[in-house]
């Protein structure tokens, strides 16, 4: 893909389900099966496939943050 042509025009590049699942590395499967679930970065569908904006990419890994660790049951340092 010539991202910076696209990029010239005001276009933001989009990813296929592979790329996706190549950058993340994870099966195309588990793609789908995040998207089923309703836990997936939003998509474009463009006939019968579907792509993803890198922006809706970072906003959907954002919010995929695991809070920080918290010990729980033991006794505070003095």
């Amino acid at each position: 893909m010539d991202t910076e042509r696209f990029a010239g025009l005001g276009l933001e590049p989009v990813l296929t389900t592979s790329e996706l699942a190549d950058y993340l590395g994870v099966h195309v499967q588990a793609i789908y099966d995040l998207r089923t679930d309703g836990r997936g970065p939003a998509g474009i569908r463009v006939g019968r496939e579907i792509r993803f904006r890198i922006s809706d990419v970072l906003r959907w890994l954002d919010g995929m943050h695991e809070p920080d660790h918290v010990v729980s049951g033991g006794s505070e340092a003095r």
